[in-house]
């Protein structure tokens, strides 16, 4: 497929961009040709979705429901005081216009679910998951998976954040790592803004280094962050030949892709 080619006006805004080596007016092509489903656009993927309609993607699938609180305005960048009350998809997709009126927004009001996901899957290259639930994560591992579509795992709690890239048949998915819902994990859950800021950027590099090529991603390996001591962690993840989703057993229930 042919790559769509740059107006004046997208030149001029990633000059700096093109010039890292490597990227160039290639990679810019390739991201603005792109299309990128984030999921859950809060205080993670709120600043995955805003770094990556900066740096040019083209098509963002935005899914997140529910009304804007009071207590997300500590780390949700895309919500205002003024919204507190009404529908959080809202204020996404319009902040995301104002930064970058070429990107094109789908803007879907619902949570991931096992009902939704491979419909949502379906619309992107590359998969974001940033849902605080597992119920939503692995409905959407699930489905990346079956579909064959790379997906950046970002995770935080408290000062701890985690990233890693998922490539469907040849690293661990979500359920390699975590076979079952940790029996700890709740909805709510202590937060500063900053740490899943900081684990966003990583995770909205990883899908840059994706759609172009360019250096090396976070596939096979987990990222672990405390923000606390500063020490980050580069743990190797493996393929579960048990997994329901991506191991033997799944692909002989048909399930999963092949390799």
């Amino acid at each position: 497929m042919s790559l769509p080619e740059l107006t004046p006006e997208e030149r001029a805004i990633y000059e700096w961009q093109m010039w890292v080596p490597g990227f160039g007016e290639e990679g810019q092509r390739k991201l603005k040709g792109a299309s990128v489903l984030v999921s859950r656009c809060g205080g993670l993927g709120g600043l995955v979705a805003y770094e990556l309609a900066a740096a040019g993607v083209g098509r963002l699938v935005i899914a997140h429901g529910g009304n804007l609180k009071p207590a997300d305005l500590n780390r949700q960048l895309l919500q205002t005081h003024d919204h507190i009350g009404k529908p959080r998809i809202e204020s996404i997709a319009r902040r995301l216009r104002e930064l970058n009126p070429r990107l094109d927004v789908v803007a879907v009001g619902e949570n991931v679910s096992e009902a939704n996901a491979k419909r949502l899957v379906a619309q992107a290259d590359v998969v974001v998951d940033a849902a605080p639930l597992f119920e939503e994560r692995f409905a959407l591992n699930d489905a990346a998976v079956r579909l064959g579509k790379p997906m950046v795992e970002c995770a935080m709690y408290s000062l701890e954040a985690y990233v890693t890239t998922i490539l469907p048949g040849r690293t661990a998915c979500l359920r390699c790592i975590y076979p079952e819902k940790p029996a700890t994990w709740k909805r709510q859950f202590p937060v500063i803004g900053a740490v899943p800021g900081t684990a966003a950027c990583i995770g909205a590099m990883e899908v840059v280094k994706l759609i172009t090529g360019i250096g090396e991603t976070l596939a096979g390996v987990l990222l672990a962050m405390d923000l606390e001591t500063m020490e980050f962690r580069r743990l190797k993840t493996a393929r579960r030949e048990d997994c329901a989703v991506c191991g033997r057993v799944g692909r002989a229930s048909g399930t999963a892709i092949n390799d």
